[in-house]
């Protein structure tokens, strides 16, 4: 048997959360403002989430569009905060202008998360040199996951890279897991699982109706489904 595939929904509200978790998603990335691409959600949402759920969370530390850390008093103070509401995962990343890990910036928020694991999102997929990257953050303690699509544009053009990444194994740098996502499609899944992925990440294709309408369950559902029965 194949171990099962972890299934991430990006959650804007209470209802959204509620939903994901019904359609059996695994986990939740707490976000507000998709026009921004995700930035840091209020805590009482936070609060009001956790309270009603019982997956694990990943609430986005992020304050501003795009990869640069921005304010990172206001970040650390969000940390606390929202760890206050009850967030013991996060989700960050930032970049520096020659396009490397902002690692000055990274470490002074994932100080502020004291041992929380995190993620590290998409800007991997905007670094200059992924490899390089990685191994920037490789001992950063709670980082145990990177959010990719393998390539800026999204998985049509990275799924070359995903696998090639699956393949080293866990070798330096590469000992966090691989969670695909970004313009991610159920077509994808099957190669994804042969090639050793395990995590899976959805946003606006767990909406019918577009980032304007709530996620439904029955299409997270169809993802668990077709999660559950791909080859791994």
């Amino acid at each position: 048997m194949s171990k099962r595939a972890v299934l991430e929904v990006i959650a804007l509200d209470l209802e959204d959360a509620v939903a994901a978790q019904a359609g059996g998603a695994d986990r939740l990335e707490l976000v507000t403002e998709m026009a921004a691409d995700g930035l840091t959600p209020a805590p009482a949402t936070v609060a009001a989430i956790r309270a009603a759920v019982d997956i694990d969370l990943r609430v986005m530390l992020r304050v501003a569009d795009g990869f640069a850390a921005g304010d990172l008093d206001r970040l650390v103070g969000l940390a606390g905060e929202l760890r206050e509401a009850g967030a013991d995962q996060f989700v960050l990343g930032f970049l520096a202008e020659d396009g490397g890990a902002d690692v000055a910036a990274v470490e002074r928020v994932v100080d502020a998360l004291d041992g929380c694991p995190w993620t590290f999102h998409r800007a991997i997929d905007r670094a200059a040199d992924r490899d390089a990257l990685r191994k920037q953050l490789a001992d950063l303690p709670g980082l145990d996951t990177y959010l990719t699509a393998g390539a800026a544009s999204g998985v049509d053009d990275g799924l070359p890279t995903l696998l090639a990444e699956a393949a080293q194994g866990g070798g330096p740098g590469y000992e966090q897991q691989i969670m695909v996502g970004g313009g991610l499609r159920l077509d994808h899944v099957a190669r994804l699982r042969e090639g050793g992925i395990e995590a899976f990440h959805i946003g606006g294709a767990a909406r019918p109706a577009g980032w304007q309408g709530p996620v439904s369950a029955e299409v997270v559902a169809q993802w668990r489904t077709a999660l559950d029965g791909a080859a791994g």
